[in-house]
């Protein structure tokens, strides 16, 4: 999970916790003391120091983008980019040229 979003627990902690086989396991937020308290009060085992060792992390299978809007498009291609399925909120892009690059980007099949 990228960022401590507010969101979060009602749109994936809980959800995830009623699926078997899914798991929460990492979260990094802008100031890591701010996600290791997030961690710590949702029982998310791991804290990483940042987005982007969320995203390169290869444990990880899948990137929740909870971020400020203008941070999606960004996030999403670097997660589409390592390999990461992506559950993003709305809106994914800021426009739709950004839409646009983002659905034509290969996914190496997955």
């Amino acid at each position: 999970m990228l960022g401590a979003a507010r969101i979060a627990p009602s749109a994936l902690i809980a959800p995830a916790r009623r699926v078997d086989g899914v798991a929460v396991t990492a979260v990094a937020a802008r100031d890591r003391a701010r996600a290791t308290a997030f961690a710590a009060k949702h029982g998310i085992p791991r804290v990483l120091d940042s987005y982007a060792a969320i995203v390169a992390d290869p444990e990880i299978d899948a990137i929740y983008v909870p971020l400020p809007n203008g941070l999606h498009a960004t996030w999403v291609e670097a997660a589409i980019d390592a390999g990461r399925h992506v559950l993003c909120e709305k809106p994914f892009t800021s426009n739709a040229a950004q839409a646009a690059a983002i659905a034509a980007r290969p996914t190496d099949g997955w």
